[in-house]
């Protein structure tokens, strides 16, 4: 991370020059807080808090920074939610959204930036799984303390966000292997010991715990996320274990 150094650091400056006195805080989170982040598979997760309503027009001049800064971020971009202070403590859930941005909607705000601007709101289940690693594993980069932000989201919400996440696995693992196989492990983790973890983390722990017939895809979604050489499976094989964890996280915890 200390290659994004300068650009975390410009962030700030600049959140702060167009948010002014609405900024309450910008926290990192994700693999970069994690000890696994590669520039070549991880993108940058941010939190950006607000005390008070912004603006339309300082949502267009704060989004247009952000595509900005996005041209210097890693090959995955910048991902980041600006969210008011109200629903981080008590925390809200669904949890609101002001503001979104990845590089998956870069093309839509390019395209058309005042659309973007009035329709990128709403809620988002990720957050309780975002707010989680923040509250236990995030980082500061400007203002208040991650623990006067944001309050401790329920065990029944963060599980209920992160099996959200997983939920279409047996289908779409064969499409995002890596991220699935990875994903799954570190679900069952919190479910069974309370782990809160990264997907690599997450392998880690799988690997000493699931039947050793699964050891060679969850070593290879390893080798995939650490090196970026794609993961060698088979299609039926990545269901089949898509199923199996799907079954056990749908078992109450032991």
């Amino acid at each position: 991370m200390e290659d994004y150094r300068h650009l975390l650091d410009l962030f700030v400056t600049q959140s702060r020059h167009i948010l002014g006195s609405a900024l309450t805080g910008i926290y990192l989170h994700g693999s970069a807080v994690m000890g696994c982040f590669n520039a070549e598979k991880s993108d940058i997760d941010l939190l950006v808090v607000i005390g008070e309503d912004i603006s339309d027009e300082t949502r267009r001049r704060y989004m247009d920074m952000v595509v900005e800064m996005n041209k210097q971020a890693p090959a995955k971009g910048l991902e980041l939610s600006l969210v008011k202070e109200s629903v981080c403590r008590p925390f809200v859930y669904p949890t609101p959204f002001e503001l979104h941005f990845s590089p998956a909607h870069l093309s839509w705000y390019q395209s058309d930036p005042e659309d973007y601007v009035a329709k990128m709101r709403g809620t988002d289940k990720d957050l309780a799984a975002h707010f989680t690693i923040t509250y236990h594993r995030g980082k500061v980069l400007y203002g208040k303390p991650v623990r006067e932000v944001f309050a401790p989201v329920s065990r029944a919400f963060y599980l209920d966000s992160i099996q959200n996440d997983v939920q279409d696995a047996e289908t779409e693992i064969s499409h995002s292997p890596m991220y699935l196989t990875l994903n799954l492990c570190r679900v069952l983790a919190y479910q069974e010991e309370g782990l809160i973890l990264s997907k690599q983390e997450g392998g880690e722990w799988a690997l000493d715990r699931l039947p050793r017939v699964w050891a060679g895809l969850i070593r290879s979604a390893l080798q995939e996320y650490q090196t970026g050489i794609p993961m060698a499976f088979e299609k039926s094989q990545a269901e089949e274990f898509a199923a199996f964890m799907l079954k056990e996280i749908g078992r109450p915890a032991r």
